[in-house]
């Protein structure tokens, strides 16, 4: 199987993050897979952004100080400057402007009902999406009601999920996973090796530096991600030389 280089919020190392242009990059660079977070306005429209408020990622402060914006409406999202003139994308464009499959991360509850609606009418782009979260409720919330499109749990370090009531495999059984995202501390070379023989792929992240590159691939996990994917690409086929 073939290392998958996944750009984290497209490719935020070049362009700001969570918008068309960082998407865009990254689907320029090849990217084996798109990473993003989704998230719903207080009027149910969908959009990808990380952070609960725009204060981190607006451009001025006329975007920042606004608040939560699940609270905030998407005429408010859509007005604030993220950077370099980027807004604050919808969900169904940042499907229409990449090719890749995408790693969708759900970063609250309240956008679930939203995406309940929205993949039944767009099967395309269903098809070339894993849910993941770092959430076991919202990860076992779309199980049962998207059954259809396969899930990724996100642990931080893999003693989390050791520590999960009943283990890695039950933290797997609750949230329907298909596959599992972990950090680096506690994961082994022998852990992703009987995860593979139990059918589970696994991705490591984040990879910052060179080093962490091949720490991946010592431990033989299935891809990683990262914020610079081009430079990643670069240190992958230099590590496979």
């Amino acid at each position: 199987m073939a290392f998958a280089i996944v750009g984290h919020r497209g490719a935020m190392a070049e362009a700001p993050e969570n918008t068309i242009a960082s998407f865009r990059v990254a689907e320029e660079v090849g990217v084996d897979e798109l990473e993003t977070d989704v998230r719903i306005s207080s009027d149910g429209q969908l959009f990808m952004l990380h952070d609960a408020t725009l204060d981190r990622t607006a451009a001025g402060p006329a975007g920042r100080d606004l608040g939560p914006v699940a609270e905030l409406t998407w005429a408010e999202i859509s007005a604030v400057d993220v950077g370099g003139g980027e807004r604050v994308p919808t969900l169904e464009q940042m499907y229409a402007a990449t090719t890749r499959f995408v790693q969708l991360e759900i970063k609250d509850l309240a956008a679930i009902d939203g995406l309940t609606g929205f993949f039944p009418q767009h099967p395309g782009y269903a098809e070339r999406t894993i849910l993941t979260g770092f959430s076991v409720e919202a990860m076992a919330t779309v199980a049962e009601k998207l059954p259809e499109i396969p899930r990724g749990i996100i642990v931080s370090k893999w003693t989390t999920a050791e520590a999960h009531p009943g283990g890695y495999r039950k933290l797997i059984e609750d949230t329907g996973s298909s596959r599992i995202h972990s950090g680096a501390e506690g994961l082994t070379a022998e852990v992703v090796k009987r995860l593979h023989d139990e059918g589970v792929p696994v991705h490591g992240w984040p990879t910052r530096a060179a080093g962490d590159l091949r720490r991946w691939l010592e431990l033989g996990v299935d891809g990683t991600t990262s914020d610079d994917p081009r430079t990643a690409r670069r240190w992958l086929a230099e590590a496979l030389r």
